[in-house]
């Protein structure tokens, strides 16, 4: 297995979990994985929040890591990556509002290219309107924003991923197990013991 270039676009109060794990576990498999966020450099830290499930109406917010991105933003190009990952968390709220990003977005899917986005990840989807006819898992809160950028929403368990072409979506960090082994799938990756 070639090892794979992944950009891993994140913000401020990203969700940590879904920060912290797919970026660690993609390095543990032998990718490169370059975490960016716009108006930051490598070294800057983001504040990541921990969401949990407590029986609420919607997720409780705790606060979470500093996490240290470890590439420069501003010289991201979509032909350099093999892949995207989008995290979750209330990052995407604000990202979806940059139209570099959404640019990016639109260049990994118009190429074809493995994009895995977790939880609120599904916003920077639909914002880049690439989901189209396609069948997308996100936070349920976002099932609203999912449907308007004409795609289906994935009513799966938070445990679940989905893959549809090269979008590989989960509701929520608890998917992770999912969620990577069907990026990695994507990525053609194989891992033996």
């Amino acid at each position: 297995m070639a090892a794979k270039k992944i950009l891993f676009l994140t913000g401020d109060f990203a969700e940590d979990y879904e920060t912290m794990v797919p970026f660690q576990a993609l390095q543990m498999v032998g990718h490169a994985v370059h975490a960016v966020c716009p108006g930051k450099r490598s070294g800057d830290t983001i504040k990541t929040a921990i969401h949990d499930f407590e029986g609420d109406q919607t997720y409780t917010e705790k606060p979470g890591h500093l996490f240290a991105l470890n590439a420069n933003f501003d010289e991201a190009d979509v032909a350099n990556y093999d892949a995207l990952m989008i995290a979750g968390g209330r990052a995407p709220e604000y990202l979806r509002l940059n139209p570099r990003v959404i640019e990016i977005v639109q260049q990994f899917a118009a190429a074809g290219k493995p994009i895995a986005a977790v939880c609120h990840g599904a916003q920077l989807l639909a914002a880049a309107e690439v989901i189209r006819g396609k069948r997308i898992a996100a936070y349920p809160a976002c099932a609203p924003e999912v449907r308007l950028a004409g795609a289906e929403y994935a009513d799966i368990a938070v445990s679940d991923a989905i893959t549809d072409g090269n979008f590989v979506t989960s509701p929520a960090w608890p998917g992770h197990p999912a969620w990577l082994a069907q990026f990695l799938v994507l990525l053609g990756t194989t891992i033996s013991l």
